[in-house]
């Protein structure tokens, strides 16, 4: 679903101050540039359930502007969990979500049109963001805030050692999406290695039950159309590769043209463009390019598909009403390694919180944001997400996904990494590599002419 994209046009009214003016603004500023501070108004004080949004009181009236790439559904729970910390202090947020978010900030940065805040799920963007020299550092809370988090999650928020974006949320995208019920009355198992995937993949395929096939997939998603063709193929990197050999691709160490890259790109060649394997309910390999990654679960439900390889988000795309859990219309397993020598791979994705303007209320937004408080708040309005914030209670993950999720994420034997993709320079993971790996289902391209393309996107 595409959101029409409103711009926002501020006018200034300039006036000469008085030197009592002067000194007025210098005590009542809580900030300069990036849009300039907020009048710190004297913060009455809040009561009842109210009393603990305290520490963020004394901006009421003002409106803080949020641009993220989250739509609905997902956006819905993401607006209901702040919906209290609106209510008592007064600060309106007001969200717009948009298909063409990675195309568009760029572009409303450089006209001077910024948001408030971003919602940026790619470190690579966020580096390209922060080289405009637009993105304020964030306030000594939220850098405080952000110690609930392990470590390696304020490096995926930080360009060049300096610490500019709080994770927001963490997400698995090592997930395979299945109807339990539908798998017990034809007598199948879930697999737990990659040979048994593909065994039942061809044994699906086989049997053609009311036309269906194994897999069904989307990877249009507007101007960031063809990540999840990215996710499969860094699944079976660092399922087959490993760990290391990850790194360096995401370095370019070891480029796409490079026998690791291309070996793990053909077995996705004979997985997710497989004829007879895809796209059930939907259309032939061809289709999977025009199908929305939001829309390709559906023939699930319907009997027409088997199998959905997408992250822990996904969740929020089934309809309502859907019964999901191991028992359930729907629920996942976690892909298995391709080379079963190696450590359970585990890919995550996550999403940070970037300002451009140190604004009172700006700060006092991305401050709550970046708490447990707020991290437990949105976990109790929204059933596949989840926080790596420690400060979370995990007993609060009741949702059978979340749980699958959080276990996951917290397995100290498994080898995680961030998506790679969103790792690389924002000209490649968001740029050439979505345009190339489109080409590669829309239009047949080659392997080698897949990685040759991209290879030749990479900042020199």
């Amino acid at each position: 679903m595409n959101i029409t994209m409103s711009a926002r046009f501020r006018k200034h009214l300039l006036v000469a101050p008085t030197l009592l003016g002067l000194a007025l603004v210098a005590a009542c500023s809580n900030g300069s540039g990036g849009g300039g501070g907020d009048s710190a108004h004297s913060a009455p004080a809040l009561t009842g359930s109210c009393a603990k949004y305290q520490p963020y009181a004394g901006y009421s009236g003002s409106t803080v502007t949020m641009f993220a790439s989250i739509l609905s559904p997902e956006s819905d729970s993401l607006e209901k969990s702040w919906a209290e910390f609106s209510s008592c202090t007064g600060i309106k947020i007001s969200y717009e979500g948009s298909n063409d978010f990675e195309s568009q900030l760029p572009v409303r940065v450089a006209g001077g049109n910024l948001p408030d805040l971003a919602i940026i799920p790619q470190p690579g963007l966020l580096a390209q963001m922060v080289k405009t020299g637009k993105v304020v550092k964030p306030p000594a809370q939220t850098v405080t805030n952000e110690n609930q988090w392990s470590p390696i999650w304020k490096t995926y928020g930080s360009v060049d050692g300096t610490f500019y974006a709080a994770p927001m949320s963490a997400n698995m995208k090592s997930l395979v999406w299945y109807s339990p019920k539908a798998f017990k009355a034809a007598g199948y198992a879930v697999p737990t290695t990659w040979q048994q995937l593909m065994d039942l993949s061809d044994r699906i395929a086989k049997a053609g039950t009311n036309g269906s096939k194994p897999w069904c997939g989307g990877i249009s998603s507007g101007t960031a159309t063809g990540w999840p063709a990215t996710d499969w193929v860094e699944e079976v990197v660092l399922g087959g590769q490993g760990g290391q050999v990850y790194d360096d691709w995401v370095s370019h160490k070891v480029k796409f043209s490079d026998p690791p890259i291309t070996q793990s790109m053909q077995v996705v060649q004979n997985w997710m463009l497989n004829p007879a394997w895809v796209n059930g309910g939907i259309g032939d390999v061809k289709s999977i390019a025009t199908t929305t990654f939001q829309d390709a679960g559906a023939p699930i439900l319907t009997g027409k598909c088997w199998m959905l390889q997408q992250a822990s988000f996904y969740e929020a795309q089934w309809p309502k009403g859907t019964n999901v859990g191991p028992d359930g219309d729907i629920y996942a397993f976690q892909l298995p390694a391709q080379n079963p020598a190696l450590p359970t791979p585990v890919e995550g994705g996550g999403e940070f919180v970037a300002a451009f303007s140190n604004r009172g209320a700006v700060q006092a937004v991305q401050n709550y944001l970046s708490t447990a408080d707020w991290a437990t708040s949105r976990v109790k309005v929204a059933p596949g997400w989840v926080s790596a914030n420690r400060g979370v209670d995990q007993s609060l993950y009741t949702d059978p996904i979340d749980q699958l999720s959080a276990k996951a994420l917290t397995d100290s034997t498994a080898t995680f990494r961030f998506d790679a993709s969103d790792m690389m320079p924002a000209a490649v993971g968001s740029g050439e590599e979505w345009k190339a790996f489109t080409a590669w289902f829309a239009e047949g391209w080659s392997v080698q002419k897949v990685a040759a393309d991209v290879d030749g996107a990479w900042p020199q």
